[in-house]
């Protein structure tokens, strides 16, 4: 189920927001200031952020600046009284996906939500993340926070099919399809060295991720994994 972060500290409109997402089948934590908010998302993978400007402890926007510096793609949805066309521009330029003016019906924000959630969707089977790692392939990129490392198209290839098994383990053969294809002439350590410099590379970003070889079977990409 796609779980949101709300960080709203009208506590009557928190309530009745989170009421009406639980309702649309969408799990929601709820927080009142930009910290406590900032801690849980760098803890929690969350599919969308709904967050009001006029917070306690400042202005929502920083929190997206926050998230936008720290590398996330999580898709933020800005909630603010303010309805000036400068305002919005300035929220959408500073990386906020959308903005809903105070007040609002509860239908529309849940549409927009949903909408947030769908482009999400799309956008992680295209560079899909795992663990702590986000793959970039239009870029030819692997991300990790902040930090990205540049792939070879083999390495990405490889990537992807590691990372769209969710940790499963990956045949040899099948690996060495995707990165070189069937018809290619590749050598005997082609895989072996590739695989080598993507551990360096998962290293280099300080990911909890490691490529593990799973012997006479293949290879599984795995959270502080352990080689059996």
């Amino acid at each position: 189920m796609n779980r949101i972060a709300l960080v709203e500290d009208h506590t009557r409109l928190a309530e009745l927001i989170r009421q009406a997402t639980v309702a649309a089948g969408i799990g929601v934590d709820v927080f009142h200031g930009i910290e406590p908010a900032w801690y849980a998302v760098n803890a929690v993978n969350y599919s969308a952020l709904v967050i009001d400007r006029g917070l306690p402890d400042g202005d929502g926007l920083e929190l997206v600046k926050r998230v936008r510096a720290a590398g996330k793609a999580v898709p933020c949805l800005l909630l603010t009284a303010r309805d000036a066309l400068h305002d919005r521009i300035h929220g959408l330029d500073s990386g906020a996906d959308d903005y809903l003016t105070k007040p609002f019906p509860m239908e529309e924000l849940i549409a927009r939500v949903r909408a947030l959630l769908r482009r999400q969707t799309a956008l992680q089977a295209l560079n899909p993340v795992f663990g702590d790692i986000h793959l970039l392939v239009q870029e030819g990129r692997m991300s990790c926070g902040a930090e990205s490392v540049t792939l070879a198209p083999a390495e990405m290839q490889i990537m992807l099919s590691l990372v769209r098994q969710a940790g499963a383990t990956v045949r040899r053969a099948a690996l060495e399809a995707a990165a070189w294809g069937l018809t290619d002439a590749v050598t005997p350590n082609a895989l072996d060295v590739a695989l080598h410099r993507l551990r360096r590379k998962l290293m280099a970003l300080e990911s909890g991720l490691e490529i593990v070889n799973i012997r006479t079977h293949g290879y599984a990409l795995r959270q502080d994994a352990v080689a059996p």
